[in-house]
């Protein structure tokens, strides 16, 4: 997979370290002399360039890129470099980065965006998936799917602790993906009983999110 980071700072090389390791090739693009610095990810293209100028996108050769990562500290720079990106390179998948919280709305389908990164949402999901039981906490959006990942930790007194995962009458449209407990990760067994402290993951539209609070516990989500 061809992959074009348009920002070289700290997060774009990290970004760029981590595809590479996987086997991916990676283009690193900036227009910040200053940030060309090929020694940091020597098996890394480099180019020298503006990602909002066409003419600079047309010289990365964009419409070769599978995908393309808008990660640059200005957010209208991450909002442009996707647009252009998407419609007049066709590239398959987006992604932007999301700098200010108060700009997470801009980053949609409308400007070419397919999936956008908020460091400060994941920062307090984060926060509020270390701390609480009982409660439903987003972790990522899938843009395309229109649907979310999320995480509960259930709590003692949920109707369902004992009681194999199949047996769990999940919402339209929502499936468990994983279970963590004690550390350990686990595939979801329709035989297997979910325990108290169990971290579910599940993959659920926002409109059942919800009902699927008030399933798993019921007692903190009374009407």
């Amino acid at each position: 997979m061809r992959v074009a980071i348009a920002g070289a700072g700290a997060v774009g090389r990290s970004i760029a370290r981590e595809l590479i390791g996987n086997g991916h090739e990676v283009l690193l693009i900036d227009k910040n002399p200053g940030s060309i610095k090929p020694d940091r990810v020597p098996d890394a293209e480099w180019l020298l360039a503006d990602s909002c100028e066409l003419s600079s996108l047309e010289e990365a050769r964009l419409q070769h890129c599978d995908v393309v990562i808008a990660a640059t500290g200005d957010d209208k720079a991450n909002l442009v470099t996707s647009l252009l990106a998407k419609t007049e390179f066709g590239v398959p998948r987006t992604v932007g980065r999301v700098n200010h919280p108060n700009n997470e709305w801009l980053f949609t389908e409308a400007w070419g965006v397919d999936v956008n990164v908020s460091t400060p949402r994941i920062m307090s999901s984060l926060v509020e998936e270390a701390v609480t039981v009982g409660d439903l906490v987003r972790l990522f959006t899938f843009r395309k799917g229109r649907a979310n990942l999320v995480e509960m930790t259930l709590p003692d007194d949920s109707p369902y602790v004992g009681k194999p995962s199949g047996l769990v009458p999940f919402p339209e449209n929502c499936a468990l993906v994983t279970i963590i407990r004690d550390g350990q990760v686990y595939t979801p067994d329709a035989e297997q009983p979910i325990e108290a402290g169990d971290e579910l993951l599940l993959v659920a539209p926002a409109d059942v999110e919800d009902e699927l609070e008030r399933l798993l516990a019921p007692e903190e989500h009374k009407d």
